[in-house]
């Protein structure tokens, strides 16, 4: 997989993709990741990237001259399979959005800045637009920084146990199950028997029952 990230801060988006699992996945080689600073695709001396609203209005918009040279640059390059915008007013990123783009091979993420995008990037060259949530940030590298590790973390190869991403909540709409490590008594505190039996039939059929309890009192939206 690829991915190119543009953006007019590409240093706040390095360090989540310089530790943990998201280095570790560059580093095999599992996943590319491209950062394009707009103000290198930007107008005049001054690197322009941004200007006022028509109508007037508080706030500025990102141009839409600068992302279409840098899109244009990127896609004489290769095919991609979405052009995904990170919008608060986009579609909310869940499991299920996180499985499907993981099986895709290009990708470009536009980082929406100030009060956005001219509207006619997201009617031109926009395939998807996602938000992580129903609030706003200052811009759209924090959230795009989620989208990759929803996804990257996905790719075969990337986690040292494959089977664990399958097990984690939300992948069947349920919340995961309790889990515990050594010591099984802490203090008085003590692990549930049936997970020292070593009946592993038992044991999953237990921590099926669990997901169930959790999610019908945490998230009962998830069961409708």
């Amino acid at each position: 997989m690829r991915i190119d990230i543009i953006t007019v801060l590409p240093e706040l988006l390095k360090s989540p993709f310089e530790a943990s699992i998201l280095k570790r996945a560059i580093e095999k080689g599992l996943v590319e990741v491209h950062f394009h600073n707009l103000r290198d695709y930007s107008i005049g001396n001054y690197k322009q990237v941004d200007d006022y609203q028509f109508g007037g209005g508080a706030g500025m918009v990102l141009m839409i001259e600068p992302i279409d040279k840098c899109i244009s640059k990127l896609k004489e390059e290769r095919d991609y399979d979405e052009v995904i915008y990170m919008t608060p007013d986009g579609s909310t990123l869940n499991q299920g959005v996180a499985n499907e783009i993981s099986l895709k091979k290009n990708l470009i993420i536009l980082c929406g800045h100030y009060k956005g995008v001219d509207q006619r990037v997201r009617d031109l060259f926009v395939t998807r637009e996602i938000s992580i949530g129903d609030y706003v940030l200052s811009g759209g590298e924090l959230a795009a920084a989620v989208l990759c590790d929803s996804i990257i973390r996905l790719l075969p190869g990337v986690l040292n146990d494959e089977t664990s991403a399958l097990t984690d909540t939300f992948q069947d709409n349920l919340l995961a199950p309790p889990v515990y490590t050594r010591p099984s008594n802490y203090k008085g505190t003590e692990v549930p028997d049936i997970l020292l039996t070593g009946d592993f039939p038992k044991i999953e059929k237990w921590r099926e029952e669990q997901a169930m309890e959790r999610t019908t009192k945490l998230r009962p939206d998830l069961l409708e």
